[in-house]
């Protein structure tokens, strides 16, 4: 294992959250492939349009994201993030709360690590998901 990679991946996973509850767009364009296909909860497909215009638009925004468990994995240049942990914020003016894993896949660039797909669902036994 290589454990330089697996931090190099964490921290990634770390700046992605912090991009998600401030919405920040250039950082998340900066993290995310243009390829990235992201399963949400509502079991649809969505791109990395998709998740930035949501940010931009202000039609999504979160005001927390605490981690409760990150575990990482490095083969190579793919990496795998499992997190979980609990969301909460508004989504088209109505507000959630959602404790959630996630399992994200990334690609190592020149420019670092970058999410090119995720999957989120509700954790223990949370239905609620993130339409709250």
């Amino acid at each position: 294992m290589n454990d330089e990679a697996t931090r190099e991946l964490r921290d990634a996973e770390r700046r992605l959250q912090r991009a998600q509850l401030a919405s920040d767009v250039a950082a998340l364009d900066r993290l995310i492939d243009d390829r990235l296909v992201f399963t949400g909860p509502d079991g649809r497909h969505y791109t990395k349009h998709d998740d930035l215009l949501v940010h931009r638009s202000g039609r999504q925004s979160m005001t927390r994201v605490d981690e409760e468990d990150l575990t990482a994995l490095v083969v190579g240049d793919t990496g795998v993030t499992w997190f979980l942990g609990t969301l909460e914020g508004a989504i088209a003016g109505e507000p959630f709360r959602a404790r959630v894993r996630y399992t994200r896949t990334w690609v190592r660039t020149d420019g670092g690590w970058r999410l090119i797909a995720a999957h989120v669902s509700p954790a223990d036994g949370d239905d609620a998901g993130l339409s709250g």
